[in-house]
C-alpha cells in the first residue's frame, strides 16, 4: 500500500453527474482534473460569517478616553510652533559667542576661589553688534567662504564641446556646448 503525500485536488470539489459527466469526459483534455467548484458543506466550515460570537477590540490605553484626549491625537492641528528671537537677544548672543571664552584659573592651594570677573555688555542694536564683530576679525575671506544655499541639482555651466563633423571650408555657424 502506497501513501499519497500530495493533496487530493478533487476531494473537496463538485463532480458532474449523469449526462454532464459523460459530456465532460468526452470534451475535457484531462478528465481527472478538478472542476474547481468547492463543496458548500465542507469548504471553510464553519463559514466565516456564520459565527455566533461578535468581535470586540481588546482594551488598550488608546481606547480609554481619560488617557487619550482628542488634542493629543488630532494631527490636523499640530501646527509648527514659532520661535521668536528679538534683535536685542540676537545681538547679545552674537557678541558673547564672538569673544574667546574666559576660563577660570585653578583654585589656590589654601582654598581661595579666584573667579574671573564677567564683563557686562552694553545692549547694542543688531547692526552695531555685527559691525563690532566684523571690525575685530574678518568673517569671510577666500579660504572661508559664506555658506551656499543647497540645490537639488547641479548648476549647468556652458562649456564648448568639439565641433560636429563638417567641411572645414564651409560656413558652419553652429557651436556645440556640453
Amino acid at each position: 500500500m502506497t501513501v499519497n503525500k500530495s493533496a487530493e485536488s478533487t476531494l473537496y470539489h463538485v463532480h458532474p453527474k449523469g449526462f454532464w459527466k459523460k459530456f465532460r469526459d468526452a470534451v475535457v483534455v484531462n478528465p481527472e482534473i478538478s472542476s474547481g467548484i468547492p463543496l458548500a458543506g465542507i469548504y471553510r466550515w464553519p463559514q466565516p460569517g456564520s459565527r455566533p460570537e461578535k468581535y470586540s477590540a481588546p482594551a488598550t490605553k488608546a481606547s480609554d478616553p481619560a488617557q487619550n484626549p482628542y488634542w493629543k491625537r488630532d494631527v490636523r492641528r499640530a501646527y509648527p510652533q514659532l520661535s521668536v528671537v528679538s534683535q536685542r537677544d540676537l545681538s547679545s548672543l552674537l557678541i558673547q559667542h564672538s569673544e574667546a571664552q574666559a576660563i577660570p584659573a585653578p583654585s589656590e592651594a589654601n582654598g581661595e576661589k579666584s573667579d574671573v570677573p564677567t564683563k557686562t555688555q552694553d545692549i547694542v542694536d543688531l547692526t552695531g553688534a555685527i559691525a563690532a564683530i566684523t571690525s575685530v576679525h574678518k568673517v569671510y575671506d577666500q579660504s572661508k567662504l559664506p555658506p551656499k544655499v543647497p540645490t537639488p541639482f547641479k548648476k549647468w555651466r556652458a562649456e564648448l564641446a568639439p565641433d560636429a563633423p563638417h567641411d572645414p571650408n564651409a560656413y558652419f555657424p553652429m557651436l556645440l556646448y556640453k
